[in-house]
């Protein structure tokens, strides 16, 4: 079934059955084409393109005048606007400032990065579930907080904080890591600096206090060892040690100190 569409920047495509048609709208400014979407009607198609043009166009037109019923999705007005602005095409909703950039996830909910994370949200797009933001990575689902160390179990306020107190400032200044590793918690021993392990069967138990968060680690996973070995049936989760060398891990893990509520368990 062959359809010509009539209206400027719409072209017409026939659907895999052979039966139906929809209608693609675009528009090329700069010398670049850029897609706008697929659309059931030849008129709601060119809606779309007199849109973009608009946008495109106009210097005046910024992301406060986006309407829920405007013929283009939020996010390529977003493309379009950082486009004609900074002269850059991200197929993601980004817009550039002069040290970094915003992400847009909807007209009122905005994302800040360093610029050295534009290469990575350019080609990954982020959704929000839950309360928590991901993307899809070699068709797995990525917590964005795990790009600055932060486990996909840590938990706000505990395990990390913003400095700031926006949790929508993810540039790398404002996070604050504070337990890295499963299990460890960041305590104030008596005004001091220290790291208590703990682990979870049916209720938390105490490992121990330790001077670093490495030894706090290395005892999360020895207790776990000696858990499974006494035949507690749990897949407790490895922390894996950064920084240093497989002979200090080994001396670590000889030498720490576990609670015996562990060792008699």
């Amino acid at each position: 079934m062959a359809v010509k569409a009539t209206l400027p920047g719409v072209y017409a495509r026939t659907r895999k059955d052979g039966k139906s048609v929809d209608y693609r709208a675009s528009a090329t400014f700069r010398g670049k084409h850029i897609a706008l979407g697929s659309y059931d009607t030849e008129e709601q198609a060119h809606r779309a393109y007199l849109c973009a043009r608009d946008i495109l166009e106009s210097s005046r037109w910024n992301l406060s005048h986006y309407q829920a019923d405007a013929p283009l999705l939020f996010e390529k007005c977003v493309t379009l606007v950082n486009f004609r602005d900074n002269g850059l095409y991200i197929p993601t909703p980004i817009y550039m400032r002069k040290k970094y950039f915003q992400y847009y996830l909807s007209p009122t909910l905005i994302l800040r990065f360093d610029i050295d994370d534009l290469f990575y949200y350019s080609s990954h797009k982020i959704m929000q579930r839950g309360g928590h933001l991901f993307v899809s990575d070699y068709g797995s689902q990525i917590n964005i907080l795990n790009r600055y160390g932060i486990p996909s179990h840590a938990v706000e306020g505990r395990d990390y904080t913003f400095y700031n107190g926006d949790r929508t400032d993810l540039r790398y200044e404002n996070i604050r890591i504070l337990n890295r590793y499963h299990g460890v918690r960041h305590v104030n021993d008596r005004g001091f600096i220290r790291y208590k392990a703990v682990i979870n069967m049916h209720s938390n138990y105490v490992v121990g206090l330790y001077d670093t968060e490495h030894e706090a680690a290395i005892a999360y996973n020895k207790a776990a060892d000696i858990l499974n070995k006494k035949g507690v049936e749990k897949n407790f989760n490895t922390n894996y040690v950064e920084d240093i060398t497989p002979s200090e891990y080994a001396d670590i893990y000889s030498r720490v100190y576990i609670s015996p509520k562990i060792l008699h368990m």
